[in-house]
């Protein structure tokens, strides 16, 4: 691994300095940067894998939907279709991509869209008749043609970027100087009870600047939940002996520990991140689960595989078999909440009372 890591070494400097020029672009205006009167929220990373950018966009919409028209706006990654869409409740996973599908399956009332083009995405969003009060935009802390209000930055707890390296020697889209741009740091996946010392560890590792807030989260995880149109209904996680495991996730190491601590025997079938399941690959679902020795066994995905795994022709061959999903949620840990949530609330006032004033003055 070292031995690799020195390989890729040169590629990753001519990656990182590519996307350095990028960045400055933007920031000397080179590059044009469109901004908007409306609450603009951006949530993202500077590393590729799962730090739990949906359930954090989740969060906002519940901190937010109680006072506020909101709408999300993805690019709809690996979706069928193509320029700004406006979902419906019979848009699915491959109209919209999986994360705005299982928005839109959550939360009826708020406005999701997808569109390659975000600038041109909200522009759209603004120009509807019931426009959104708040936008939020998921993945976009590359995304440099939007110039957010407030930029949200997430770290894994376990994987910190300033202990990466730019790709492909390590898993960063951009130099960690880039975390700079952010608004607010949050560390997610933490645990859910940190000491004074950890706190300080982590605040000492990512060095914020003075006007960077860090904030850290933990993730939540449900209890086994029914899926519309599979003929079974779930029992808590100690009325079985083992389990199988099916996510095309970035990181399902969490749901596999959270399984295996009441179920004996779990088994994972590993996919990659945002996996359009095909019918022979539930077949092998079929034929691994069929070798789970154990008579009062069932078969678990994650939230998101479950919206692309609810395709018609895939519903008929899971049908008979006993199987659910765990939902997540985000949650902030104790002496960061009440902070969080006042610093977004009042972003989103202010920013509000603005444009209001702006147009009477108009």
């Amino acid at each position: 691994m070292v031995f690799l890591r020195i390989l890729f070494y040169p590629f990753s400097l001519l990656f990182g300095l590519i996307v350095w020029f990028r960045n400055k672009f933007y920031d000397w205006k080179i590059l044009k940067v469109t901004s908007f009167d409306e609450p603009v929220i951006s949530v993202g990373n500077i590393s590729v894998g799962g730090t739990g950018k949906s359930p954090h966009i989740e969060y906002l919409i519940n901190l937010l939907g109680k006072k506020y028209k909101v709408a999300t706006l993805s690019r709809g990654y690996k979706r069928k279709t193509k320029g700004f869409l406006l979902a419906t409740e019979n848009h699915g996973v491959k109209a919209l991509g999986d994360e705005p599908a299982q928005f839109k399956n959550k939360f009826h009332e708020i406005i999701v869209a997808v569109d390659e083009r975000r600038v041109h995405g909200a522009q759209e969003l603004l120009k509807l008749p019931d426009k959104p009060e708040v936008i939020l935009l998921d993945d976009a802390f590359q995304h440099r043609k939007i110039k957010p209000g407030l930029s949200i930055l997430l770290t894994d707890f376990y994987h910190l970027y300033s202990k990466d390296y730019m790709l492909p020697t390590g898993k960063l889209r951009e130099f960690r100087c880039g975390s700079t741009r952010a608004d607010v740091i949050i560390v997610s996946k933490s645990p859910r009870v940190l000491s004074p010392f950890t706190r300080k560890r982590i605040l000492e590792e990512l060095k914020p600047s003075e006007d960077q807030r860090l904030f850290f989260s933990y993730i939540r995880h449900g209890a086994l939940t029914p899926i519309s149109g599979i003929d079974f209904k779930p029992e808590g996680r100690s009325k079985y002996n083992a389990a199988l495991l099916v996510a095309g996730i970035a990181n399902p190491y969490p749901l596999e520990a959270h399984l295996k601590e009441e179920i004996n025997h779990v088994e994972t079938m590993i996919f990659p991140d945002h996996h359009q399941f095909t019918s022979r690959d539930i077949e092998n679902v079929i034929e691994k689960f069929d070798q789970l020795l154990s008579k009062n066994k069932i078969l678990v995905t994650t939230e998101k595989d479950m919206m692309r795994l609810k395709q018609p022709d895939l519903l008929i061959k899971l049908k008979s078999l006993p199987l659910c999903y765990v939902p997540i949620e985000v949650k902030l840990n104790k002496d960061d909440r009440e902070e969080f949530d006042k610093f977004v609330l009042q972003y989103v006032k202010e920013t509000r009372g603005n444009n209001k004033l702006h147009q009477a003055k108009d």
